[in-house]
């Protein structure tokens, strides 16, 4: 039974995805306001039409959405609103709203470029652009508007967005002080540690991101905001009073999951994808696009503290004990 909780309302959506149901979120306000959308499939579109009609609400009735990013679970299902529905968030979710040839083209060269670079097998590149496979579950539509630090959320008085960049480069909270209230997409979640995915730079030829590098520093704000409730993406909500700890948690799990790939360049110089091998011995040939992010990420950590150095040969980089 979905339920109003104040002016809010939890609809858990089935996936298609590992991860499970996303959680999306209606909100009142000058404008009833849907926060990210779910997956673009019929089952997510029968839920969603179902839980919307146990608050006594149709999908005609959503008067705008906001996303807090572009990832398919929670920007998919845009298509089930009319075209005249404002959509908002961060200005870094358009390209991936549009999927141009172009973009497509830019992606799929990064990735190609990285993949030689980090030392990945020749036959397993071509998985590191599975994006291609996910635009099935996209939706294309043009923002509305842009959303960065501090502003307040159209329609929503007293929301606030706040850039959590890490698990995307597009990733916003929404948060309001009155009541502490946390609307944190994939930021923070109870159970599960969200993996800081790689993307391509935002302008092309740039520096790559580093998201595990952005999430701490993400994770981090989160400590020194006043917290009543974090409304997450999956699973279930976090009370205020569990989110320091459970951050620190999550500081603590990474830094020694860092160290264990420490250990790894003991004997000899790794690339990142034969520490990637060591790593996840079990799963790197099914995921390598998801367990790659995850040891590039624990690299660029241990580069970060100083604790590991770089060299290139024949063009791919390789990582030892500073």
């Amino acid at each position: 039974m979905v339920n109003w909780n104040g002016d809010i309302a939890k609809l858990a959506l089935p996936t298609p995805f590992a991860v499970g149901d996303v959680n999306v979120y209606v909100v009142k306000g000058d404008a009833l306001t849907l926060i990210d959308t779910g997956v673009k499939t019929n089952q997510s579109k029968e839920v969603l039409t179902y839980g919307l009609g146990e608050l006594g609400l149709k999908l005609s009735d959503i008067e705008q959405i906001i996303l807090t990013h572009h990832h398919p679970d929670h920007a998919g299902a845009l298509d089930f609103f009319d075209k005249e529905v404002p959509v908002y968030g961060h200005k870094n979710n358009q390209r991936w709203l549009t999927i141009s040839d172009e973009f497509l083209e830019t992606h799929n060269r990064f990735f190609l470029d990285y993949a030689t670079k980090f030392g990945v097998a020749e036959e397993l590149k071509n998985n590191l652009i599975h994006y291609r496979d996910e635009i099935k579950f996209l939706s294309e539509r043009k923002l509305q508007g842009f959303l960065a630090e501090g502003d307040e959320l159209p329609g929503l008085p007293g929301w606030r967005a706040i850039e959590t960049l890490g698990h995307a480069q597009s990733h916003l909270s929404f948060y309001r002080e009155s009541d502490g209230l946390m609307i944190a997409g994939d930021h923070l979640l109870a159970k599960i540690s969200p993996n800081p995915l790689m993307e391509p730079p935002l302008l092309p030829g740039g520096d790559r991101p580093r998201p595990l590098l952005q999430y701490n520093a993400s994770l981090q704000k989160f400590l020194g905001i006043s917290i009543s409730t974090v409304y997450s993406g999956h699973g279930s909500e976090v009370d205020g009073d569990a989110v320091a700890d459970l951050i620190q948690y999550r500081f603590e799990r990474q830094h020694n999951r860092a160290m264990q790939v420490k250990s790894m360049l003991q004997d000899k110089p790794l690339s990142a994808f034969e520490v990637c091998q060591q790593l996840f011995p079990k799963v790197y040939l099914q995921e390598v696009g998801l367990t790659l992010s995850e040891t590039i990420g624990q690299l660029d950590y241990l580069e970060d503290l100083g604790e590991i150095e770089t060299e290139t040969q024949s063009g791919v980089i390789l990582y030892s004990i500073a």
